[in-house]
């Protein structure tokens, strides 16, 4: 689905950014403030300018942090036409994770950093420790 225009909508965007290999997803903020506000709800992770847009992703470790952050740049771009800025928000480390990437080496022990109940659209943060 497109808009009137011919353009993608925002939860196009959204999905195609989700599919780049080592974007395990959108960042929505703390308090879930980096969102693009549309009638009947939001898509967390991307703000909407007149001439450009932003995107906050979390990435899996097992990937280069430069390239997952390029290809979702490119991706965007190419999606919209317009100039898009990508933050890194977080880097995910888990089960998940694991055994995607090199296995050289010690696996980082994690800990959960963030206060309960920060409420649903918050990430936690994670300290790592080698």
């Amino acid at each position: 689905m497109t808009t009137d225009d011919g353009t993608p909508t925002v939860r196009q965007i959204a999905d195609a950014v989700a599919e780049v290999p080592g974007v395990t997803g959108l960042y929505g903020g703390v308090f879930g403030e980096i969102a693009t506000y549309l009638p009947g709800g939001r898509i967390s992770g991307i703000v909407l300018a007149d001439d450009s847009f932003d995107i906050h992703i979390v990435v899996d470790v097992a990937y280069d942090i430069r390239d997952v952050a390029g290809e979702v740049r490119d991706v965007a771009q190419r999606l919209t036409g317009l100039p898009a800025t990508v933050t890194v928000e977080d880097i995910a480390v888990g089960p998940e994770s694991r055994g995607t990437g090199a296995s050289d080496g010690p696996r980082p022990r994690t800990s959960d950093a963030s206060p309960a109940g920060a409420g649903e659209n918050s990430r936690k943060t994670r300290e790592t420790t080698w």
